[in-house]
């Protein structure tokens, strides 16, 4: 899943960073500062809504948009990722161009 998105992102031109979990994807933005963090829900070590939830915390994360990407569709699960802070919810399995457009309302054309 983390290849598609990175590919399609790329494709659209935008750099990536990978983390491989949750904890890792914290130690990284605790040292450096990113755009906009897509994070699946179900990952090892740290889950995606615990990962938001530290996100936002940080000052320099505080207005970043954070998307979760997942399986869950229910309105309980996506309130749960609201609360921690999430700024959207993409359903897997995600359609690039859904994404993209998604991506083009966060930020314009730029």
């Amino acid at each position: 899943m983390r290849q598609m998105v990175r590919a399609t992102l790329q494709s659209a031109g935008y750099g990536v960073v990978e983390a491989a979990d949750g904890q890792e994807a914290l130690d990284f933005a605790r040292a450096n500062a990113v755009d906009l963090v897509i994070s699946d829900v179900n990952m090892p070590r740290m889950d995606g809504i615990t990962l938001v939830s530290q996100l936002r915390t940080l000052p320099t994360y505080r207005l970043t948009p954070l998307l979760l990407l997942t399986t869950e569709s229910s309105q309980e699960k996506k309130m749960e990722g609201k609360r921690a802070g999430a700024t959207g919810w993409i359903v897997k399995p995600f359609n690039p161009t859904q994404l993209l457009a998604t991506l083009t309302r966060l930020f314009g054309n730029a």
